[in-house]
């Protein structure tokens, strides 16, 4: 078993949406320079370190994971020179930065791309994709049935009569990971980017890469558009990728002995089971990989309890520490998705997800907390067609599972749009529109109000970082009534969950160290709450 002092095995690591924290240019778009004046923010907060979203050159078909230069900048987000700023500011706050990288696909204005599209069949350029003839009398069909994830076939035509893959959108052609031209070219951008300072990488659509090397036709081919995953067998979860990390891993443990420092591998791994997720984090792949089984629990103690077990068991046997999170840039917040069906202004989606934080922090391993979060950002249900930005919708018509309601800047102050969010002159609108109600969820007023979700979660962090008994380690249950979890932590630390609506019995008879809401009344669990206590059990 690895040591405490690997600094990612407990760390809490805060998802930067780069476009939505801080526009600092006054054009409506957050950028690096607003990431690096936020800094103090964060490091008040008490996180560990940042992920940036994509920020590299892109048209933002797909808000950055469209990636046309690898090794750069958009103009939209600053330039390199400031990127090494923000890198260096962070180090001076105790603040690793970790970097989103796009490995399964690029854009297709990648210069690559445009190369193989001018090139004929079968020619070296064209190797690095998936090229293919289509099938019919004419070649107008696709070549197989697979559908992409965003809607639609997985395949479009090139001007000479060939199809090549998509497994996201048309503008996101999929790499061709048996091409040796492939890892070589991001083994060169990795060692770019490590030479500039990162702590490392997270790394998107991990199970993806390998196609099954025949293409051939899948017994579900809209498996993928259809749930938003990674369902499709025979586009994701090949065994080959597994060497693509042990070799991504020896480059990071090649800079950590160069200069002691560790770099992060932390894989965005969706696949069917706990136990097949326990096999990227082996000791020589993947550092982490989010553990997603939490997120997307139903509100309900037996679910919860379930996905903690299974991850402990499979996981964190590996020797890994099991990645939590509760929201990401492509989920509907916890606020809103605990509280439906519930009325709104009931306040019951706010109070579950306050009581499923402190139970995620409580829990043995890392954290990640997407911006927002520590606000009790509610998910935005009500943007207008005419603004959403979402591939899935362009290609779809569908409002189903867009991800723009949750991707809108983030309120820092005043009481109207754009509060604080962007530098601009009067009039500049941010790049998605903030309701009215964002002001009630300002930082400003967040860190004037103790019991704000954000003084919730720093707090929370603060005693992370104070009581040995939290970060790394196991779990032991509790038996507890129906609808409440509870377990131990190390030496005493105690978490309890009630996932009902009426007060229960505490497992700890004092008052808590920590609560998500009011416990008026020693010994007793209100709904909707969780609680920490420090006990000799």
């Amino acid at each position: 078993m690895l040591s405490k002092h690997h600094w990612w095995r407990d760390a809490v690591i805060y998802q930067v949406y780069v476009r939505s924290f801080l526009d600092s240019t006054g054009d409506g778009i957050g950028d690096l320079a607003g990431v690096r004046a936020g800094l103090p923010y964060l490091k008040k907060l008490g996180v560990d370190g940042i992920w940036l979203s994509p920020f590299y050159p892109s048209p933002q078909h797909d808000h950055g994971y469209d990636v046309a230069d690898y090794c750069g900048v958009d103009p939209l987000f600053g330039d390199l020179a400031e990127f090494d700023l923000l890198v260096s500011a962070a180090r001076r706050f105790g603040v690793k930065v970790l970097l989103d990288i796009v490995p399964n696909h690029c854009s297709s204005e990648h210069s690559w791309f445009r190369e193989a599209l001018a090139a004929e069949p079968g020619s070296p350029a064209r190797a690095r994709f998936h090229f293919a003839d289509g099938r019919g009398p004419d070649g107008s069909e696709p070549p197989n049935n697979w559908h992409a994830m965003f809607g639609g076939p997985a395949w479009s035509r090139a001007g000479d009569g060939q199809w090549y893959l998509h497994m996201f959108t048309p503008e996101q052609p999929d790499w061709n990971w048996r091409n040796p031209e492939i890892p070589a070219e991001f083994d060169r951008v990795l060692r770019f980017w490590l030479d500039r300072g990162v702590d490392g990488f997270r790394i998107d659509v991990a199970a993806g890469l390998f196609k099954h090397p025949e293409l051939p036709d899948s017994d579900d081919p809209e498996a993928d558009a259809r749930t938003r995953d990674s369902v499709n067998p025979l586009a994701w979860n090949q065994p080959e990728v597994h060497d693509v990390w042990r070799h991504w891993r020896s480059i990071c443990e090649e800079y950590r002995e160069r200069d002691g420092r560790e770099r992060l591998l932390v894989g965005e791994v969706s696949v069917p089971t706990a136990r097949e997720h326990a096999q990227y984090v082996r000791p020589d792949e993947l550092h982490q990989a989010f553990f997603f089984d939490l997120l997307s629990a139903p509100w309900d103690a037996d679910a919860f309890r379930k996905v903690v077990s299974e991850a402990m068991q499979d996981i964190a046997g590996t020797g890994s520490t099991v990645t939590w999170v509760l929201n990401n840039h492509d989920q509907v917040r916890t606020v809103t998705r605990y509280g439906e069906p519930v009325p709104e202004g009931s306040g019951l989606g706010a109070a579950r997800a306050r009581a499923a934080a402190l139970l995620m922090l409580a829990l043995p391993g890392a954290a990640y907390i997407y911006q927002g979060e520590e606000l009790g950002l509610p998910e935005v249900v009500d943007l207008p067609d005419d603004v959403l930005t979402d591939p899935i919708f362009r290609r779809t018509g569908s409002r189903a599972r867009v991800r723009d309601g949750c991707r809108v800047p983030l309120p820092w102050s005043g009481q109207a749009s754009p509060f604080g969010f962007t530098s601009g002159a009067e009039g500049v609108r941010p790049w998605l529109p903030q309701p009215e109600y964002f002001a009630e969820y300002a930082t400003e007023r967040a860190l004037a109000d103790t019991r704000s979700f954000w003084h919730l979660y720093r707090d929370g962090l603060q005693l992370r970082r104070e009581l040995p008994q939290l970060g790394e380690g196991d779990l032991r249950w509790l038996d507890t009534p129906p609808g409440v979890l509870a377990f131990v932590r190390g030496d005493g630390l105690v978490c309890a969950v009630n996932f009902g609506t009426a007060p229960t019995p505490a497992p700890v008879s004092g008052a808590p160290l920590l609560a998500s809401g009011p416990c008026p009344a020693a010994g007793v669990l209100p709904g909707s709450t969780a609680a920490w206590w420090i006990a000799d059990l």
